[in-house]
């Protein structure tokens, strides 16, 4: 079977996993050692963001990033272990809101020194420069509509 040409490109998704896995390594000691998974963090430090009005559910696993049904498991994990609450919507008995408690936000905030102190080592490994650039880069390629690296390849393929 003839071999196919090479990409011409690197893996920009594997990379962007590898980045993670990098910086995730600094952050799981002091994770572990509250007890928390690299996703409960994640809920905790977007529930700090929003300690007063809380986040419905469905809110919560789209800011956190984390499928509907693995974010029910861990909140009740997450609510046994006394680190959020949560409450059936007034207007909607489908809908639940989410607090972090203040047993949550105490441990969020004690993480929050440790993880603004890695953030100070990576700009001083970069420098802040190229730390403020590589957030630009990466809000550029959050932001970019579904649909336009798919047009952008058509259109490479139709000067081809």
């Amino acid at each position: 079977m003839p071999r196919t040409a090479p990409f011409a490109h690197r893996n920009l998704p594997l990379l962007l996993l590898q980045a993670r896995e990098a910086l995730m390594q600094h952050r799981r000691p002091a994770l572990r050692a509250h007890g928390l998974s690299d996703q409960q963090w994640r809920v905790l430090r977007v529930l700090r963001e929003h300690a007063e009005d809380g986040l419905e559910t469905g809110q919560l696993a789209e800011r956190a990033y984390i499928l509907g049904p693995s974010l029910t498991g861990m909140l009740a994990r997450m609510e046994r272990d006394g680190l959020v609450t949560r409450q059936r919507s007034a207007e909607d008995a489908r809908r639940s809101l989410v607090w972090a408690t203040d047993e949550g936000l105490t441990v969020a905030d004690g993480l929050s020194n440790s993880i603004e102190s890695q953030y100070e080592d990576l700009a001083a490994h970069l420098g802040p420069a190229r730390l403020t650039q590589l957030y630009a880069l990466l809000d550029e390629l959050i932001a970019l509509p579904p649909h336009a690296l798919a047009e952008a390849a058509e259109e490479e393929e139709s000067v081809r």
